[in-house]
């Protein structure tokens, strides 16, 4: 390995500092847990307390968890079949009592969680809750493992908000070892750019509805993760490059052998590291693990919803992250991959081109990663640039590829399809926000044009259907914050404003809420903070200012006079109709604590 890059060395160290006393805080928190039991967690259980908890297990388990001597697995898991993704893991809690049992263990199912499909809630009202069910699959986890009666927790999720509360939740239950099992991604259906294509033809009217729906469904065919390179698939390689996977297991498609072989293996590695009583999880996520997860995130153009989630995970370990570390560490990091929307290739393409094995030596011979960390398999990254593969019936791990297999999908260090990475702090009298660079061509990463001021999406959609749209301008699209309405994702704006810039027009979008992790090729100056319900600038921009994006000296102006921009009113909008209906009734409370985009757009984070 390389020496450690002085910019990656800053900003740990920088974060570190920050966050002395919310880190100590939360050790003193887990050592408290800890000292409580001297052997298994169940040791000294009440007797009517473990009847409870063991009732309904075999005679066999019964009587391991009796002689309290055996490691006792607790299992969380996101598990529906609405979600391709977690379809497969239906039946992954038998397999794992199975597993647990050849490895002279138990297991249970502790809880299970809400998972939501933001494809399917896309422009619905249902989409007001999305980034919220985050927190609440953190309270459902710490649920879940509330009986203490486990010594290693597995958890079972992939997609957008579901796995980084499963992260946040396990991370209250840190002083035991854990250990996240992937599904993996569907295989390859239509190809991403085809049914792109479809979207723009639909959103121009060229194609009938039922075009849009065959392409959907030739594109989202089958069980597994979507294989766009979304927040699905920026959690997976996340939980890969910082340590909670086993390697080369994020991206193997469901149901072939390798899949249950490495599920299996999973439980394995469960069982040691609750023998060791040495694998806590809340010491494995130090600061260089979540450092690592930003490098990773950067140098494959992932999702831009981890701006809030890395922000979110690190706060529930006492970590303090902020934007600015993002941005650091992008002018440092190489971008090393190109899937779609970056590229034309899918996961399964880059799983093939040598996928995160390939990707993390790469990075790690760069000084781009910090080795010296924990990982479920041990001290450091060292085994996470192998790859499996099954010798007959046997689970192996062998070196990954020295070369990528495709150079159109992934890259050397040296070299990188860009010298930077993927995302971009933007900051200016409009607040603070993120941008995703990596999709966007050189010539769209300045657009200065006047505003156009929507209330929400269907707005600009009904705008566009008009024909007026056909020109340059800036959509800012505002009240979108978590505050306003639970800041849902404005997916429904891309194929719009991607057929306005091929048609040769100057456009870009600025919103307080959140653009899908497939954020595209169309400059988006997303999160900004203060969001307007919170009195930020973006509430005093009125139709016809001239605003700046600038990807390049990462601006976001609003050409207005200070002291005109200070004496404008701000009209407080009747958000009434996103407050009733679909359960968002419910949600009043976290709209009312939530915390901005910056800190992590989590109700929950002021308790730790």
């Amino acid at each position: 390995m390389s020496r450690l890059h002085p910019r990656l060395a800053q900003v740990t160290a920088r974060i570190e500092a920050r966050s002395a006393q919310s880190r100590s805080t939360y050790l003193s928190v887990l050592q408290a847990a800890n000292s409580k039991k001297g052997g298994p967690q169940r040791s000294g259980l009440g007797c009517a307390n473990a009847a409870h908890a063991y009732a309904a297990m075999p005679a066999a388990d019964k009587l391991m968890l009796r002689q309290e001597r055996a490691p006792h697995l607790g299992l969380i898991t996101a598990y529906n079949d609405m979600l391709s993704a977690h379809q497969p893991y239906e039946h992954y809690p038998e397999r794992i009592r199975a597993s647990a049992r050849s490895a002279g263990a138990t297991a249970q199912v502790a809880g299970g969680v809400p998972a939501m499909c933001d494809g399917i809630t896309q422009g619905e009202d249902g989409m007001e809750l999305s980034l919220f069910s985050r927190d609440v699959i953190a309270l459902a986890s710490v649920v879940g493992l509330s009986h203490n009666v486990f010594d290693a927790a597995l958890f079972l999720g992939v997609c957008d908000k579901i796995v980084p509360g499963l992260l946040m939740g396990a991370l209250q239950f840190g002083h035991l070892p854990a250990v996240f099992i992937p599904a993996g991604p569907m295989t390859s259906g239509l190809a991403n750019e085809a049914k792109a294509k479809v979207r723009q033809q639909y959103a121009q009217g060229l194609v009938e509805r039922q075009a849009l729906l065959d392409a959907e469904q030739a594109a989202y065919h089958g069980p597994g993760t979507c294989t766009f390179y979304g927040t699905a698939n920026s959690n997976q390689m996340l939980m890969e490059i910082m340590g909670l996977h086993l390697p080369g297991s994020s991206f193997v498609n469901p149901g072939t052998p390798l899949r249950q072989a490495l599920t299996d293996a999973a439980v394995a590695r469960a069982v040691a590291l609750a023998r060791s009583r040495q694998a806590a999880l809340g010491l494995q996520m130090d600061a260089r693990v979540f450092v690592n997860g930003m490098v990773g995130l950067l140098a494959t153009g992932g999702s831009t919803n981890h701006t809030l989630h890395m922000v979110a995970m690190a706060r529930a370990a006492g970590w303090l992250i902020s934007w600015d570390d993002f941005a650091d560490l992008s002018a440092c990091v190489p971008l090393l991959a190109r899937i779609y929307p970056n590229g034309a290739a899918d996961v399964n393409h880059f799983h093939a081109a040598g996928g995160m094995g390939f990707l993390i030596a790469q990075l790690l011979a760069g000084g781009l990663l910090h080795d010296d960390v924990q990982t479920v398999c041990g001290q450091g990254l060292g085994p996470y640039t192998q790859e499996p593969w099954l010798d007959g019936a046997q689970l192996r791990w062998r070196p990954a590829p020295d070369r990528s297999g495709d150079e159109q999908v992934l890259r050397p260090i040296d070299r990188p399809f860009s010298a930077d990475g993927g995302l971009r702090l933007l900051q200016g009298n409009l607040g603070r926000a993120v941008v995703k660079v990596s999709a966007i061509a050189p010539a769209h990463r300045r657009v200065r044009a006047p505003a156009l001021v929507f209330t929400d999406q269907k707005q600009l959609e009904q705008a566009f259907r008009a024909g007026q749209l056909e020109r340059d301008f800036v959509a800012v699209v505002r009240n979108q914050g978590p505050r306003a309405n639970g800041m849902p994702e404005l997916h429904k704006l891309t194929p719009i404003l991607s057929l306005l810039q091929d048609q040769g027009h100057a456009v870009a979008l600025v919103t307080d809420g959140r653009m899908s992790g497939a954020s595209g090729k169309v400059p988006a100056a997303i999160h900004v903070c203060p969001e307007a319900a919170s009195g930020g600038a973006i509430a005093r921009v009125r139709e016809g200012d001239w605003v700046t994006l600038d990807c390049e000296q990462q601006q976001l102006w609003l050409e207005v006079d200070a002291a005109e921009l200070a004496g404008r009113t701000l009209e407080a909008p009747d958000l009434s109709a996103h407050q009733r209906g679909s359960g968002r009734d419910l949600f009043a409370l976290f709209r009312q604590n939530v915390g901005d985009a910056e800190a992590g757009a989590s109700p929950l984070l002021s308790l730790f």
